[in-house]
């Protein structure tokens, strides 16, 4: 009953969908990015100052070839989705899920009516509490590597996870509760929303746990323990204390942390320490001085340099646009 419910919901056209049935057959790009370089679909458009959103997608248009500034899931609430990934032609049936990271292209072909696919916005910020709180059993898991490398940037590697899951009760059940949130949004949406991705991400990683046959590489496993080292101590990380852990020299290790993530480990703790305080500037009402204290510098305008020349912004005016948007 609640599926066919969403499903006349959902079946009812949007007003984007109207102007492409009026006549609008090229998709309107102002809807998505104010770049004019390429098609780079930006999180800005939807998100606001919140980590996900869900959307449908819209049905009668083809989507030319881009990327995202986030991360994107695709989930085939009826009929079926037919895309080229990267150079790879892949038809997703009712009730399948892709997920794509900030780095790969795809290319939409136009929905027929009866075609209903939602679209997850997801920041990767929103991964961050999720990964800190799995144990190191998990760290040979695809999903694990595919969140990690999408929050650190590591390799800037396009890369997507396909998971036909029209078997699994439990997931499409979590999926029909994602869609009534959004369809019927209350005051509690936001936070339902995020505990039920959160659990959508943990029994999806469980799927692919119980089916994965192949050990990682031992580069996917080396780089795992230094996110890990990271996550948990990057505070007051180095490279000496870590170089213990891993049973290498500083030398040795620093070379391969460079030669596999094109970035130092300086680089990959400031990510971390950057993203901790962005949480915090949006979280707590914890003064600037405290919150650059907190993630491990002493010196304010040291912060506020490398907060500006990540985020275009200071840490003040980052939470200034924060209230102004509430």
């Amino acid at each position: 009953m609640l599926a066919t419910s969403l499903y006349t919901k959902l079946f009812q056209e949007t007003e984007e969908e109207r102007a492409i049935l009026a006549g609008n057959h090229a998709v309107n790009k102002q809807l998505y990015t104010n770049t004019s370089s390429g098609f780079v679909i930006q999180s800005e458009k939807f998100l606001q100052d919140n980590l996900i959103m869900l959307r449908k997608h819209p049905r009668y248009i083809h989507f030319p070839r881009h990327s995202h500034d986030y991360i994107e899931m695709n989930y085939v609430f009826h009929g079926q989705l037919q895309q080229t990934i990267a150079d790879q032609s892949i038809t997703l049936k009712q009730g399948d899920i892709v997920i794509l990271n900030q780095y790969i292209e795809h290319e939409l072909q136009a929905c027929h009516q009866e075609d209903i696919i939602i679209n997850f916005i997801i920041h990767p910020d929103f991964f961050d509490y999720i990964l800190s709180h799995l144990s190191k059993d998990f760290t040979q898991n695809k999903m694990v590597q595919f969140l990690l490398n999408s929050m650190f940037h590591y390799t800037q590697k396009g890369e997507y996870l396909h998971y036909p899951v029209a078997d699994s009760a439990r997931i499409q059940d979590i999926m029909q509760q994602l869609l009534q949130e959004m369809m019927t949004p209350s005051v509690f949406t936001t936070a339902k929303m995020k505990f039920l991705i959160g659990l959508l991400i943990i029994e999806l990683m469980e799927r692919n746990q119980t089916k994965q046959t192949t050990l990682m590489s031992e580069h996917h496993a080396f780089l795992t323990e230094v996110f890990r080292y990271i996550e948990e101590n990057y505070y007051d990380a180095n490279l000496q204390t870590l170089s213990q852990l891993v049973n290498q020299t500083v030398y040795s290790l620093s070379k391969q942390i460079k030669q596999l993530t094109n970035q130092n480990f300086k680089d990959l703790v400031q990510e971390k320490r950057l993203l901790v305080a962005k949480q915090l500037l949006m979280n707590t009402e914890l003064s600037i001085q405290a919150i650059a204290e907190e993630i491990g510098y002493e010196n304010i305008s040291y912060f506020y340099r490398l907060f500006k020349k990540k985020y275009q912004m200071t840490p003040k005016a980052y939470r200034k646009q924060l209230i102004n948007i509430d």
